[in-house]
């Protein structure tokens, strides 16, 4: 079992130690849950991801105590936690708002985003497409995350960023959900949007912008739609 902690005398030393600890677990539960490894509405099997993350059950029931307030996983009075189950009315609705939040974010960022966060966008984007071409699904989606994040970041509006990111945790798994048909067809079609939205953001085109995040966000929640529905045929 891997000891993530070391013993160490300075007080300080041992809470930047615990930050660590937290994010790090923080981290990797989100990413254990959001890729699939456990069900929808399935049990969050504590004992299990203690002995495979190395840890004891105090920074896991931390982590799942955010993950909670981030709408991803479900607390059970005495019964443990679950993975949040989604009806496709949820979903439906659910990606109609981000969409709405997304398209108002991106008219926000064309009037305010200067050539330097223009070329950090594009840089996430080329970053991101060389982990499309090497089908590493993992670091694609998370770097997919940060072009829409600093969207976000660049629109200036802390409400709406507010608002927008609780939203978008929620939504995580379902959106990573969203590029695994078998074909690879909707993970290919996702790529073609991201270069539309790099493009109108390059011309500072408003209108453009809005429209294409808002039916990205559409194009995802069919896609995460035509899974339901193949799953529970």
């Amino acid at each position: 079992m891997v000891e993530f902690a070391t013993q160490v005398e300075n007080p300080a030393e041992s809470g930047q130690q615990e930050t660590s600890l937290h994010s790090e677990v923080l981290e990797r539960l989100r990413d254990y849950i959001v890729e699939g490894n456990i069900p929808e509405g399935g049990r969050i099997p504590e004992r299990q991801l203690c002995e495979t993350f190395g840890i004891s059950r105090t920074p896991l029931r931390e982590a799942l105590k955010v993950l909670a307030s981030d709408g991803l996983v479900e607390l059970m009075p005495n019964r443990g936690a679950r993975v949040r189950s989604l009806s496709a009315h949820d979903i439906k609705e659910l990606f109609d708002l981000m969409g709405g939040f997304e398209a108002l974010a991106g008219r926000l960022a064309c009037e305010r985003i200067t050539e330097e966060q223009f070329e950090e966008v594009l840089s996430l984007h080329t970053e991101m497409y060389g982990h499309y071409l090497r089908d590493d699904r993992h670091h694609y989606f998370r770097t997919n995350q940060l072009i829409h994040d600093k969207i976000l970041e660049i629109s200036g509006n802390s409400a709406l960023i507010r608002s927008a990111r609780s939203l978008s945790a929620s939504l995580r798994r379902v959106r990573y959900a969203a590029n695994l048909d078998d074909k690879g067809l909707r993970w290919a079609e996702a790529v073609r949007e991201h270069e539309q939205i790099i493009d109108a953001l390059r011309r500072r085109d408003a209108d453009a912008l809005a429209s294409i995040l808002f039916h990205h966000l559409r194009n995802k929640s069919a896609a995460v739609l035509r899974s339901y529905e193949e799953a529970y045929r």
